[in-house]
């Protein structure tokens, strides 16, 4: 079986920097066309000059046989000036200013303290210059219990804010809740959308302690119970265009994970792509799978679609217990897996998925990877760690 796709896009990505954005900077590279890659470095991207200086150290990490664009996005803050969105926007570089709430997630201590006492002239502009708000969608107040956060958002910032500024384009990064789906398919279509994480697709909370504390299956916003999980899923796979790819591939190194205060993210960027594959397949949604890779997102940004192609078959692989850098190992979603989790052929029962229970009956089924076959030689370049399951979809990955 064979599946032909438009090459697909990765609409929010960390790649980091230094060291860390050599070595995982490729294999992003590898399976998506493009990605809009986030600012909250230290210290953040906030000014266009720094987005562009960026931009460059990001195209130096590629490998020169590439063909990815990164997306360059600015980091609000309470001091972002208007005049610096029109800077962004004449650079033909900077597609989205980033809001961070202050102490939210990763490096957000320089994020938004009030959003429409001090930057509402900023959205104005934003407005304006069509320029998009992707939003971090969790209040900080310590009173507010962790998993009610998001909804709590919504209630709170977004929907005054859409009542405010409803030429706003949003898109909520990372959706977590059934709230969050419902307010996104309420909004104007075209004005409100959402990019969804493979991890919030086929994990729940309990994955965060099945077997003890699993520090690689933290990441912010953390995941959500069950009903949760499931009305995301029903929502990516009904066909909407309101909902796109974004991995929120947050890589960082081992040592930061496994510690006493360990940093939230997940690395998933070598087995994203078919992780969102097999949770098409597994809806019987195969064949809206493209518009959610590879549609939803340009034309929400009022970008062109890629124009080439990939091919998705079959061919087995495992994925790497970790990948190496010099400053030590990133593990990957669902490290040492010889399947997906939804194929219940993961070895790891420390990964938390559902089907790593032990009444899961098809252990030991083979598992595919992609590849990416160069037109000018007709090979296959390893795609390095994306994998599928023996009867769901694909495996070799290669361009038309």
């Amino acid at each position: 079986m064979e599946l032909t796709l438009t090459q697909p896009d990765d609409w929010h990505l960390h790649l980091r920097d230094g060291d860390l954005l050599q070595a995982v900077a490729p294999h992003s590279a590898k399976h998506f066309g493009r990605a809009i890659v986030m600012p909250n470095l230290k210290p953040p991207i906030t000014t266009t000059t720094a987005a562009i200086a960026y931009r460059e150290s990001i195209l130096k990490a590629l490998p020169t046989d590439g063909n990815f664009t990164p997306l360059m996005t600015l980091y609000l803050t309470d001091k972002t000036s208007p005049n610096e969105i029109k800077l962004a926007r004449k650079s033909g570089v900077i597609f989205a200013v980033k809001l961070y709430p202050a102490g939210a997630t990763t490096n957000s201590q320089d994020g938004v303290t009030d959003l429409f006492g001090k930057c509402l002239h900023v959205l104005e502009e934003m407005v304006e210059e069509n320029m998009p708000l992707l939003v971090h969608g969790e209040v900080t107040d310590p009173n507010v219990d962790v998993f009610d956060r998001e909804k709590v958002f919504i209630d709170t910032v977004l929907q005054p804010l859409i009542q405010r500024l409803p030429k706003l384009k949003i898109v909520m990064e990372h959706i977590t809740t059934m709230d969050a789906v419902r307010f996104v398919e309420s909004g104007k279509e075209g004005f409100l959308a959402a990019t969804v994480t493979p991890q919030h697709l086929i994990l729940n909370r309990n994955a965060l302690f099945q077997g003890g504390l699993q520090p690689h299956n933290y990441c912010l916003p953390v995941l959500k119970r069950e009903t949760h999980r499931q009305a995301i899923v029903s929502a990516v796979t009904s066909g909407s265009k309101r909902f796109f790819l974004g991995t929120d591939s947050a890589p960082h190194e081992r040592e930061r994970k496994e510690c006493p205060c360990g940093c939230a993210g997940i690395y998933n960027a070598p087995v994203a792509l078919s992780l969102y594959a097999k949770v098409f397949e597994e809806a019987g949604a195969l064949d809206k799978l493209e518009a959610f890779t590879s549609f939803n997102g340009p034309d929400f940004y009022g970008l062109p679609r890629n124009t080439s192609k990939i091919k998705l078959t079959r061919n087995p692989w495992k994925v790497p217990e970790s990948f190496s850098f010099p400053l030590g190992d990133i593990i990957p979603m669902f490290a040492g897996c010889k399947g997906t989790p939804l194929a219940m052929a993961c070895p790891q029962p420390r990964h938390g998925c559902t089907p790593c229970a032990p009444q899961a009956s098809t252990n030991g089924r083979n598992v595919t990877r992609y590849r990416r076959g160069p037109e000018e030689s007709g090979g296959f370049v390893d795609m390095g760690g994306v994998l599928l399951a023996e009867g769901s979809t694909f495996g070799t990955l290669r361009r038309l």
